[in-house]
């Protein structure tokens, strides 16, 4: 159900989201019906660059709620979530629940963080596929992964996540009747989306989870 939201939310609301709104709803019939049932709820920035990757790497291949649990975990021994105090927790990171392998990977990330092997302070001005080139070659990172920092980080307008479960999900559901669909005809429904795939993306996971989850 759709709530209220806080200043917060309401002051970074995404320059182009109204303006989105209004061209899917213009477009395509089932934009038409589904965006108003969620109000004034919108896609909001998930904090740092650090952090949300950190996240997302964390909620991978888990349910949201495991995750969420893993995640305040990882705060209990990181409760400033910076490279720094990630390399520092070290073999720690494995008592918050996370594998082996996940603990590598975060811990790798704080480590391109801290020797500054990625342009974080760029990423703003580059564009998408530059962004993802530069994210995968992190371990643990890759295209879908990227794809969701574009959305929930850089608030990037047009990502067309097509690896993402809930995309294919809510496209089946509000485009098919809930049969099946292939990467090709959510790329067929999306060429309506233009340029606001990403707006378009967020309400039909909306319509399978109305409370906004962090990736």
């Amino acid at each position: 159900m759709a709530k209220a939201m806080t200043a917060d939310e309401v002051r970074i609301l995404p320059p182009y989201w109204e303006e989105a709104k209004a061209e899917l709803m213009k477009r395509d019939r089932i934009m038409r019906k589904l965006i108003p049932q969620f109000g004034d709820l919108h896609l909001a920035s998930r904090g740092e660059p650090f952090s949300t990757l950190a996240r997302s790497i964390i909620g991978q291949q888990i349910s949201v709620k495991a995750a969420d649990s893993v995640w305040r975990k990882f705060l209990e021994v990181c409760p400033k979530c910076t490279p720094v105090q990630v390399i520092r927790a070290g073999d720690k990171l494995a008592g918050c629940g996370l594998s082996k392998r996940k603990t590598e990977y975060i811990l790798d990330l704080a480590d391109h963080f801290k020797a500054k092997r990625v342009q974080c302070d760029k990423w703003a001005e580059m564009d998408d596929e530059a962004v993802i080139a530069e994210l995968v070659q992190i371990r643990g990172i890759g295209r879908w992964t990227a794809e969701m920092f574009l959305i929930f980080n850089l608030l990037r307008p047009n990502i067309l996540p097509l690896d993402d479960v809930g995309l294919l999900a809510g496209i089946s559901r509000n485009y098919f009747s809930g049969e099946p669909v292939s990467r090709s005809d959510a790329r067929e429904v999306a060429a309506n989306w233009e340029p606001y795939r990403t707006v378009a993306t967020w309400y039909l996971w909306r319509s399978l989870e109305p409370v906004p989850v962090s990736y």
